[in-house]
């Protein structure tokens, strides 16, 4: 029982050793030394060298790599692949290392590194890409590239580090994706092996390329800040100079278990020098004349810190005295039509950025912060620059001007098309050019069918607006009735349209109905409206009284019709409400005063009935006491 817990306590341990390596996939959390180790591959147009012996089992190919092998190479252009270039910035020709897996799983890459120093935290970081693109014939049974890294020390007995990529699947473009494993030496200890592992099988897919790996030792992350508690310092200047300051070095403690420091200084960030005698957390800087930044290096043993290949290196205190910034560049002057706004632009450079303003002098600020101003108005503007890290302003700024062309004044018509005619379409323009929809390109058009017709005017500064011309097609209207109702005349047109009215040579008006229009005869005519062909017809207005009041005042005393007398015969008669016939006549100038056999009849309702050569006509009238 004894040697059953025991053993299961011996498993219990390995497995958590063995999930605690695994979960150390990832970078440095603080600040990380100078690579000690970088392998980008190299460059060329010529695939090759192949790789030293004993790095990989895989075969080497000078062209295509099939299952199982591999290239070094800048060119892509295998299979259905993503063809890229490598990872390396600003490398021409830059090669990679090109894996096309093996049918099985297994180690592809191994490499040692070695002049590491013992128990110091190291970062291992490489870059991969999946060649994989959405056209590959393999569908659902497609294969991500899976890879596993691991750390081992020199006798490639002990795992210091492991961790796997997981499914890196295919993507739309070419994506280097980042990969990084931190681990520690152990006492004694000066070098490692590198593994790579393909964790899936070769097939259809995981084919992938591999650039840019590299170590850096590994350190706490150490923040730099002045008493004022700022990272940087930086004026202009004519402030005059940068005054002494203190800069503290506060490490986070998530690595080193203690800290010697090594200050250093440069003019350009780039090339480093130590200063003497300034080994502890702080440093305090003399008065500054010009630009100059300022770090530290840090080690957690005393011997290790003046070496790069066990220190770690702060993020730069930059103190920095800047001149005015020079004048922005203009891309020229512009000139552009008002529906077609460009910008002005001006150019800086990358650590400078451009203000613009509305006088070369004081002014109003436009736009913060922009290459580029859009105007609204025709005019001068100017553009100032200044750095990022404190306005510093170029003392002149630069004028651009901006003329914005007016457009063609343009607006939309309505026109009517009399039928069966033509019609002409024209913008009464000058010192322009013309296009019509009908791809005619004269000032003026004629059109004889309705629609819609539209016309682009340019003038002379190249600036276009356009136009729509309705057409409206006006029919000529057909007579279908017209009535005299009392003293009105109302006409009605089988068609419908924009039509006009008049009677004999009168004015035209648009309602279809003549009031208070005295009997007779007359000519009635019809047009469409825009003077269109008109149509006529006679007509004889009968006028009928709806009453008469025969009481003796010389008003309405007696009942007559108006336009009898247009008739060669008729015949009309009176009834009373009985039908009794009161009086008939053949006369066109018939008038009855009321009487019957004359005797006065009593105010009444009574019925006419009155015959013409062609019409007949029926109805009633009062007469009133």
């Amino acid at each position: 029982m004894f040697q059953t817990q025991k053993l299961l306590f011996v498993f219990l341990c390995f497995w958590f050793a063995f999930q605690n390596l695994n979960a150390q996939l990832g970078f440095c959390s603080g600040n990380s030394g100078d690579p000690i180790f970088t392998e980008d591959f190299g460059s060329g147009t010529t695939p090759g060298p192949a790789l030293a012996p004993g790095t990989t089992t895989y075969s080497f190919t000078t062209g295509q790599p099939n299952d199982g092998s591999y290239t070094i190479s800048s060119n892509t252009n295998f299979f259905d692949w993503h063809n890229t270039n490598d990872h390396t910035p600003g490398d021409t020709n830059g090669k990679m290392l090109i894996v096309n897996a093996s049918f099985n799983p297994g180690e592809f890459y191994k490499t040692s590194i070695t002049g590491l120093c013992e128990n110091t935290s190291y970062e291992f970081s490489a870059f991969l890409l999946n060649f994989a693109t959405s056209v590959s014939g393999c569908g659902s049974n497609l294969i991500p590239v899976n890879v596993k890294f691991q750390i081992w020390d020199d006798t490639d007995t002990n795992l210091l580090a492991t961790g796997d990529t997981g499914d890196l699947l295919f993507t739309q473009s070419p994506t280097w994706t980042p990969y990084g494993l931190v681990f520690k030496t152990e006492p004694g200890q000066t070098s490692v092996i590198l593994k790579m592992i393909n964790n899936g099988s070769g097939g259809c897919g995981n084919d992938l390329a591999i650039d840019d790996i590299a170590f850096k030792s590994c350190g706490d992350f150490i923040e730099l800040t002045n008493t004022s508690g700022e990272n940087s310092i930086a004026q202009c200047e004519d402030e005059g100079v940068i005054v002494s300051t203190t800069i503290t070095a506060t490490p986070d403690n998530s690595i080193f278990n203690s800290h010697f420091y090594q200050w250093q200084e440069s003019a350009d960030g780039t090339n480093w020098t130590d200063i003497a005698g300034e080994t502890t957390n702080s440093y305090t800087t003399p008065t500054i004349l010009d630009a100059r930044f300022f770090r530290v290096k840090v080690a957690e043993d005393f011997i290790n810190v003046s070496n790069a290949l066990c220190n770690v290196v702060s993020e730069p205190f930059g103190a920095i005295l800047l001149p005015f910034a020079n004048a922005p560049i203009s891309n020229g002057d512009v000139s552009t039509c008002a529906n077609l706004p460009k910008p002005l632009i001006a150019n800086v450079p990358v650590d400078e950025f451009i203000n613009w303003y509305d006088a070369p002098v004081g002014g109003n600020l436009l736009q913060e912060n922009s290459a580029s101003f859009f105007p609204i108005t025709s005019g001068t503007y100017y553009a100032a620059a200044s750095s990022t890290l404190v306005d510093c302003f170029s003392l002149t700024r630069t004028p651009i001007t901006y003329t914005l062309f007016d457009l063609p004044e343009l607006t939309d018509e309505e026109q009517f098309l009399c039928e069966n005619t033509l019609l002409t379409l024209s913008s009464n323009m000058i010192n322009v050019t013309f296009e019509w929809s009908t791809g005619e390109t004269t000032n003026a058009i004629q059109v004889d069918t309705p629609g819609t017709y539209s016309l682009e005017v340019t003038n002379m500064n190249g600036c276009s607006a356009s136009k729509t011309f309705t057409v409206i097609e006006i029919e000529q209207p057909e007579f279908e009735a017209i009535i005299s109702d009392d003293e009105d005349i109302m006409i009605t047109t089988t068609n419908e349209g924009l039509f006009e009215y008049a009677l004999d040579n009168g004015p035209f008006q648009d309602s279809p109905v003549f009031e208070l229009v005295e009997g007779g005869l007359y000519t009635v005519r019809i047009r469409g409206i825009n003077n269109c062909a008109e149509v006529t017809q006679e007509f004889i207005h009968f006028v009928i009284p709806k009453f008469f009041t025969p009481n003796g005042d010389f008003v309405n005393d007696v009942f007559t019709i108006q336009g009898l007398e247009f008739f060669n015969a008729v015949e009309i008669r009176i009834f009373d409400r009985y039908g009794k016939l009161i009086t008939q006549s053949n006369s066109t100038a018939f008038s009855w005063d009321g009487r019957f056999n004359s005797t006065l009849l009593p105010s009444s309702d009574y019925w006419y009935h009155i015959q013409t050569e062609n019409q007949e006509y029926k109805g009633h009238f009062a007469l009133k006491r």
